[in-house]
């Protein structure tokens, strides 16, 4: 069996579709906390449909909690986690996956922690995809779309990080994508779409039914 983590997932419907995709691929699914809702949403038990109660699901208070009830605090069982992240240099399909193994997904609006990415170095792994060409052409909508917001007396939340001190203004595509205008490019895949194309290559490679 495999297992599937998300680290502090934010949107339910996200949460719910990989759920129902954990259910019909036989794989385990791990929530790491906070979440950004409740379990009981309706969002995400509707994005389930019938299959959220067939789930095998557990829910952790943090990283080091997940790491000791599974044994991965010991020596030696890094090998069994697949960090997904747009910074890791080797790609999904150029990694092996075991029965067993643990793909990791970070949140919606800042991925996996820099932190864990450094600490499993050779555990990161990343999805391919070509410039978002689209969203440079639209510079000047999401422009702007970033005063209309200011005119409305929306304040977005300074970025901690930033040294500038700028407030990156964060917002969702129709797939559920962070957008920030400052950057005019899509952050990632839809974190469903993307927990589903590494599965899918996890489950090939490791013998599921019906898939050569």
């Amino acid at each position: 069996m495999l297992n599937l983590v998300l680290f502090e997932p934010e949107i339910p419907a996200n949460t719910g579709n990989i759920g129902r995709t954990c259910v019909v691929t036989g794989t385990k699914l791990h929530l790491i906390e906070p979440l950004g809702f409740s379990l009981d949403e309706r969002a995400l038990r509707r994005a389930g449909l019938g299959y959220w109660e067939n789930l095998d699901l557990a829910t952790y208070p943090g990283w080091d909690a997940f790491c000791a009830r599974n044994d991965l605090a010991a020596q030696g069982a890094e090998p069994r986690l697949h960090l997904l992240t747009k910074k890791a240099r080797r790609t999904y399909a150029q990694s092996t996956y075991r029965d067993g193994d643990y793909l990791v997904l970070g949140k919606e609006s800042s991925g996996i922690p820099e932190e864990l990415l450094a600490r499993y170095a050779t555990s990161c792994e990343r999805i391919p995809m070509l410039p978002d060409k689209a969203t440079l052409t639209n510079r000047t909508a999401w422009a702007h779309r970033t005063d209309e917001l200011a005119d409305a007396g929306y304040e977005p939340a300074r970025e901690a990080t930033d040294p500038c001190g700028h407030a990156a203004l964060r917002q969702q595509d129709i797939c559920g994508n962070f957008i920030d205008p400052t950057d005019y490019r899509i952050s990632a895949l839809n974190l469903s779409n993307a927990a589903a194309i590494v599965l899918y290559e996890a489950l090939r490679q490791t013998g599921f039914p019906g898939m050569a």
